[in-house]
């Protein structure tokens, strides 16, 4: 995963892109940045380009994202690999995790039920 700001940023507006769920709670779409970096400051940046860049729309405590049908294709995009690994969402000890290819990195290791929590498969 990129460590630098600029990649951080445009991983996790990467991950904005393909959410699946149309509308989202604020506080939904910040768990997920969380994924990438824990920076406020940073959150505040990406949140501010996903809106500049036509990704979402932010009203009332919500975010509509507007991605025109991305959305990460399991079969291709996730990557499956075993190992000793610690999930980016809860923190859990995996022995399999689950890593999403994107154009701007690689996000992850996620189990397998919070890599659905990611993408928005579910809430």
């Amino acid at each position: 995963m990129p460590q630098h700001r600029e990649g951080k940023r445009e991983l996790a507006l990467d991950l904005i892109e393909h959410l699946e769920a149309d509308d989202l709670p604020l506080a939904a779409v910040i768990d997920r940045i969380e994924t990438v970096t824990t920076s406020p400051a940073l959150t505040r940046e990406i949140l501010d380009t996903a809106d500049k860049r036509g990704l979402i729309d932010r009203e009332e405590g919500r975010v509509r994202v507007r991605r025109g049908g991305a959305f990460v294709r399991f079969e291709s995009q996730v990557v499956v690999r075993d190992g000793d690994f610690e999930c980016r969402r809860c923190g859990a000890g995996l022995s399999t995790g689950h890593f999403i290819e994107f154009d701007a990195g690689e996000l992850g290791p996620f189990g397998s039920e919070c890599i659905k929590k990611v993408v928005g498969r579910e809430e």
